[in-house]
């Protein structure tokens, strides 16, 4: 209502009646009218008599206050609650993934009809074609209710966190419906470097998943026609193998997994691998070091004492244990690495501190800052996820959220922003020293509920830290969409802030939280794993105590899949630089590695070494594969420096894949068009309809499965979108349960508003001349004089 208005409120049998005025300030003419009609009337001259007079003043009062009370606007509002038409949309996926499951939409809709309830069965997923988020999104009406049949198994278009948002907005639910597998189903896939040395080993991961896998499986894994690996696999797991190429050139690993199932298409998975010549490198280092022998068995290495002025034909540079004032042409090192080359710093007593490197041409390189590790203060954002997604594990939810901040030492300021769709302040930024106590009852008091909106919370810790720097602590199950998260994590990130995800909640979204942290050039941690935050904000008070190296961040490229078990005695006192990936730590929270670009180029530091100066247990397996993966890492594309080189991805059918091309010219091609997109630099796309090991120029691709036959099984995703628009998950015994489901939705409590300014402008203009003709009459009866007046 507009203007300020005056209401009473009272009780009717059809609900509570309101009643109000639009414009109530009109009602301050009421004394001026009675003041005038008083004065005219009764205080005026005139033949009638004083009966006479009495009688018209109040008539004209009466009129005066039903025109007054019009000019301020009456009306009600009434709250009923009404029985709308009663329907049932079933969603039906009818994609091939389905099949493994029971067949229970057409029987629904017959059970849920015979309760006298209509139903409506769209098809919004078909053959290999899943846009699940999409057909949800497409049948949302505003208030509106439908029941998805699916897997949840999403291969193209909106995601079901997306299409939950959207039904949130228009006040929409979604239920679900629980679909038991009948059928086995066994899938297999490889994964692995895409890229080899010859001759180096390379190691590999074979993995057989399925559902209702009674029986076990048959692997078998070729290279070039070689097998290699054969095993039975009971029920779904991984088995790593080792492999080394020996000559330059595409090569093809084939894994076939066999025994009971439902499709034939995804019982093959196919790879290749690209194996180059040895890149080469520069060993830097005036002493003799075992690790000059261990990286002449993986790359073509060159050694020298200092840079020389020319670094054209190398990859990376490694340097070992060299002091600042020996390292030689740091200009040439800085424009080598500028220009998307590598750089490799490893430890030990004549580097880092010891070496001279704080203030040298080599220091700003590196990220890493000298002189002891400890923690400073940092302003840390706790954004902590109250959305519907999270209300079943909200107690588990605050656990975390109170064991995260135990981890942050006392020098920090610390803030918390809890969000569902939209963000809200719980506290603002407050040193953690005093405010500890006051901070933990804060996140006790949380209440979940709402849509989940993971950039919201984003946009609303960036906003209480106010355009300065800092670092975003989420906590989430990762229930959303990723594209607007990763994008506002970006944004975040370009500004100096990290965003470090934790997954906290019953069904965690992984992927996507990974993905979110990896934009801003966070790190993301397990629920288990919060204890790794003392190694970021611990301080002085709250140190972080282990046992040999610790890997802070398992999601890096160089830290994934490695294990150490070695305890280097020394590590070189650093810090981590603003911007930086902290990747690995020693027991008493050094970093032991750590990366970042600088330039075009990737740098790395490896500052823990042994008492003799050498890298101790590193260059022994497992802990060799860190230190592999560290001069990998610097190397980048082992074949950017070589031209009339074809590079191509493995794809799924259906699916495109770019080819890139660099030469001096454009490459001919009856296969595919290139286009020129750099100097030296052609590109083409090309979208296959079969599987297999296909050619484009001199690089060969491997064409698998559609995406629709990687995955079975209904998905955690369902869960969160019936909680998070206030669906229900049904059996598929429950039509009846459905019906009633139906009925409540269309039942809608709806306000009716009426005005009634028409009805006070017609009694007041009945009253008025119901009193004209009073008056006739009574001198039509020779009551009164038709001459007399007022006046």
């Amino acid at each position: 209502m507009s203007g300020l208005s005056l209401l009473l409120q009272t009780e009717a049998t059809l609900g509570d009646l309101v009643v109000g005025l639009e414009r109530p300030l009109a009602l301050v003419a009421i004394p001026v009218v009675l003041a005038a009609l008083w004065w005219l009337v009764l205080r005026g001259e005139g033949t009638a008599s004083t009966r006479s007079r009495r009688l018209v003043f109040a008539s004209r009062v009466l009129v005066a206050v039903l025109l007054v009370t019009a000019a301020a606007g009456p009306y009600t509002v009434v709250t009923r609650e009404t029985t709308g038409d009663p329907r049932v949309t079933l969603l039906a996926d009818r994609s091939d993934s389905m099949q493994v499951n029971q067949n229970v939409t057409d029987r629904l809709a017959t059970n849920i009809e015979e309760q006298g309830v209509p139903v409506t069965v769209a098809t919004i997923a078909d053959g290999t074609q899943s846009p699940i988020g999409d057909g949800v999104a497409a049948n949302l009406q505003e208030n509106g209710s439908v029941v998805l049949v699916s897997d949840g198994q999403v291969t193209q278009g909106r995601s079901l966190g997306s299409a939950a948002d959207l039904a949130s907005s228009l006040n929409a639910s979604v239920s679900t419906v629980d679909l038991e597998t009948r059928e086995p189903e066994r899938y297999v896939t490889v994964s692995g470097p895409a890229k080899a040395a010859a001759g180096v080993e390379s190691t590999f991961l074979v993995r057989v998943d399925g559902t209702e896998l009674d029986e076990n499986s048959q692997l078998t894994v070729t290279a070039d026609g070689e097998e290699v690996l054969s095993r039975e696999v009971n029920g779904s797991g991984s088995v790593d193998f080792s492999y080394t190429f020996q000559s330059v050139g595409s090569h093809r690993i084939t894994a076939t997994v066999s025994g009971p199932d439902t499709f034939e298409q995804n019982n093959v998975y196919r790879k290749t691998v690209r194996v180059v010549q040895r890149p080469k490198i520069l060993y830097v280092s005036r002493g003799s070091y075992p690790l000059r022998n261990y990286l002449s068995s993986l790359y073509d290495v060159e050694q020298a004492q200092t840079i020389p002025e020319n670094l054209d034909e190398y990859y990376a540079v490694v340097i070992q244990d060299q002091a600042a004032q020996d390292i030689g042409n740091v200009d040439t090192l800085q424009r080598f690495v500028i220009d998307g080359n590598g750089l490799v710093v490893v430890g030990g007593d004549n580097s880092f501190e010891n070496g001279g490197y704080e203030g040298s041409s080599i220091a700003s390189m590196l990220p890493v800052t000298f002189g002891e590790a400890s923690a400073g203060s940092a302003t840390v954002v706790l954004a902590i996820d109250i959305s519907g997604s999270a209300e079943s594990g909200m107690r588990l939810q605050k656990s975390i959220a109170l064991d995260a901040l135990n981890q942050l030492g006392d020098e920090n300021t610390v803030g918390i922003v809890a969000f569902n769709y939209q963000a809200y302040s719980v506290a603002e930024p407050q040193p953690l020293a005093e405010n500890r106590g006051f901070l933990e009852d804060r996140i006790r008091r949380l209440e979940s509920g709402g849509a989940t909106s993971i950039s919201a919370g984003l946009r609303g810790a960036e906003e209480m830290l106010g355009g300065e720097q800092g670092t975003v602590i989420l906590l989430s199950d990762g229930q959303d969409s990723v594209g607007e998260a990763a994008t506002a994590a970006n944004q975040l990130g370009s500004r100096g802030t990290r965003v470090i995800t934790i997954g906290a909640g019953r069904s965690v979204d992984e992927r996507t939280l990974q993905r979110i942290a990896s934009q801003s050039g966070g790190t993301y941690f397990r629920a288990t794993e919060t204890d790794r935050l003392r190694l970021f904000f611990g301080g002085s008070s709250r140190r972080f105590e282990g046992e040999g190296l610790t890997i802070v961040d398992p999601n890096s490229f160089i830290t994934s899949g490695v294990t150490l078990e070695s305890s280097p005695s020394s590590a070189n006192d650093v810090a981590i630089r603003r911007g930086a990936d902290f990747l690995v730590a020693t027991s008493d929270g050094t970093p032991a590695v750590a990366s970042w670009r600088y330039g075009l180029g990737r740098v790395a530091t490896i500052t823990a070494y042994g008492s003799d100066g050498t890298l101790d247990g590193l260059l022994e397996q497992p802990d060799s594969l860190l230190v592999t993966k560290t001069v990998n890492y610097a190397i980048g594309d082992p074949e950017r420096k070589s031209e009339g080189v074809t590079d191509v991805s493995d794809t799924r059918v259906g699916e495109s894949t770019t080819v890139v091309f660099r030469g001096r010219e454009r490459p001919q091609s009856d296969a595919v068009d290139f286009r020129q997109t750099s100097t030296g630099v052609y590109q083409a796309t090309l979208t296959p309809n079969e599987t297999g090991f296909n050619q484009v120029l001199d690089a060969t691709y491997a064409v698998n499965y559609q995406s629709e036959y990687g995955s079975f099984g209904q998905t955690g995703e369902l869960r969160s979108v019936v909680q998070t628009t206030g669906g229900r998950q049904f059996e598929p015994s429950q039509a009846a349960e459905i019906a009633e489901f139906a009925r409540q939705e269309s039942t809608r409590v709806r306000t009716l508003e009426q005005s009634w300014t028409w009805l006070a402008l017609l009694l007041a203009l009945l009253l008025y001349f119901g009193e004209i003709v009073l008056r006739r009459l009574q001198v039509y009866r020779g009551r009164s004089r038709s001459e007399s007046g007022l006046t």
